[in-house]
């Protein structure tokens, strides 16, 4: 009598789990506020930094099961690709989770303390209402350490903001975020690079540019008329010494005929 073998069964695999669909993805921006970029030195990496004016936007959402702040930059007169100026700071009530996207900021202009500034609105929205939650890690872009100081800047960036960031090499190419609660991260941005500016204030910037270019229209009018006064000057002594040397040429002349017809 044999043993009859059953035939092997097939491994069936488990499909992932789909990828649960967020909601609001048409939502923009519904509230704006003017950001003043202050002046700075030029950068030897980023280039100059003058004086500039933007538009802060954000819109929130809420429902029982997720919370959404939205944030954007428009710069006018500028177009920037779809995916700088924005972060959005996603929250789960149900696992009592933050999460801020994306992962790798891209911010144009670079260098001015935007991105501190986007992450400290979205770390003070978040701790208002839950600052028990957890924000999660995240793992870092390796292309970022491939150049130390645009490396070390992307560390301190991050760090400053309460974030802890780690390394699993020497070589620090494989970086990553750790699970922080949403209360150790810090709100504060640098306000000597970008300040809030304020309906009244901005017209108040307006009123002093515009006697400002007065004062330098009422200077540089007489500026011109000393000018125009110098050149009609200029013009008479220019004739008095053609005249002059008329003159002397003439008497050179007489003189040389008196000479040579005595």
């Amino acid at each position: 009598m044999t043993d009859t073998q059953n035939p092997p069964e097939t491994e069936v695999e488990n499909p992932a789990p789909e990828a649960v669909a967020l909601p609001w993805a048409d939502v923009h921006a519904e509230h704006q506020r003017m950001l003043r970029l202050a002046p700075l030195q030029t950068d030897r990496a980023t280039g100059g930094r003058p004086l500039r004016f933007i538009e802060f936007g954000y819109a929130e959402r809420n429902n029982k099961a997720r919370s959404l702040l939205r944030m954007s930059l428009q710069l006018p007169g500028q177009r920037v690709r779809k995916e700088q100026n924005h972060l959005d700071v996603w929250v789960d009530h149900t696992t009592r989770r933050v999460r801020f996207e994306p992962d790798n900021l891209q911010i144009e202009p670079a260098n001015r303390g935007i991105g501190r500034f986007l992450l400290a609105q979205g770390a003070s929205w978040a701790q208002k209402k839950w600052p028990h939650y957890r924000v999660d890690g995240f793992e870092l872009a390796n292309k970022d350490a491939l150049n130390e100081a645009t490396r070390l800047r992307r560390d301190h960036f991050l760090r400053v903001q309460g974030f802890d960031v780690v390394y699993a090499d020497a070589q620090h190419l494989k970086g990553s975020v750790k699970d922080v609660q949403v209360g150790e991260l810090l709100v504060n941005w640098n306000t000597e690079k970008l300040q809030f500016v304020e309906i009244l204030e901005a017209a108040q910037m307006l009123q002093q540019a515009e006697q400002n270019l007065e004062e330098q229209e009422v200077k540089l009018r007489k500026h011109e008329e000393k000018v125009a006064k110098y050149k009609r000057e200029d013009t008479g002594l220019r004739f008095t010494i053609t005249c002059l040397v008329a003159f002397a040429v003439f008497q050179a002349g007489l003189l040389i005929w008196i000479a040579t017809h005595r």
